[in-house]
């Protein structure tokens, strides 16, 4: 993996206690740096299709980062950006559940929804669509068609068997055929290759 700056992204040098000073701390904090800088879009996009939500993937994707930063000297650099997208699927699947444990929860008066706009683009019936799956389903099918990784890289991602993935993105193709219609996500499919 290389960096912007054209250098080849090495391990981080282990920082014993006497020789924690800007220089030390400075490699470490760079080498993290240019990481972002390199791969922040793409980690966006995919915290975004795990959330359905802008201000959430933003979150998520800042809660990744953190943990990513914590375990820097752990991280393998070949598999530095499949970590990140573990922990981002990991933190957004997190983020569902709580949410549907406080959704059962009751309030006073619940929030209200606005109507959708009848002339809504496919993009937006897409990702509504999207945010109805289950996490679990949702991260395989973002995984899978949106970052166009095998079934095998999915299965690792996720860590699950390959098995799991086939079975869920069944299942989701299933759900989003009956809402959205067959033609519909086929061509999102296709679209999405081309």
């Amino acid at each position: 993996m290389f960096f912007a700056s054209g250098q080849p992204w090495r391990r981080p040098r282990r920082i014993r206690r006497r020789e924690i000073g800007q220089t030390a701390v400075s490699g470490v904090e760079h080498d993290f740096s240019a990481f972002v800088a390199a791969r922040a879009t793409s980690l966006l996009r995919v915290a975004y299709l795990a959330c359905g939500d802008q201000t959430e993937a933003e979150d998520v994707l800042q809660t990744a980062l953190e943990r990513t930063y914590r375990n820097w000297d752990r991280v393998h650099h070949e598999t530095l950006e499949p970590y990140v997208r573990r922990v981002i699927v990991n933190a957004a699947i997190s983020r569902a559940r709580r949410r549907a444990i406080l959704s059962i929860i009751p309030m006073h008066s619940p929030p209200e929804r606005s109507a959708h706009a009848t002339d809504t683009d496919l993009r937006h019936v897409l990702m509504e669509a999207l945010r109805a799956l289950p996490p679990r389903q949702r991260a395989v099918i973002v995984l899978r068609y949106w970052e166009d990784l095998s079934e095998t890289q999915t299965a690792e991602v996720l860590g699950c068997a390959v098995g799991t993935v086939k079975s869920q993105a069944s299942k989701a193709m299933a759900k989003l055929r009956s809402v959205l219609g067959r033609e519909t996500v086929e061509g999102v499919i296709r679209n999405a290759h081309a």
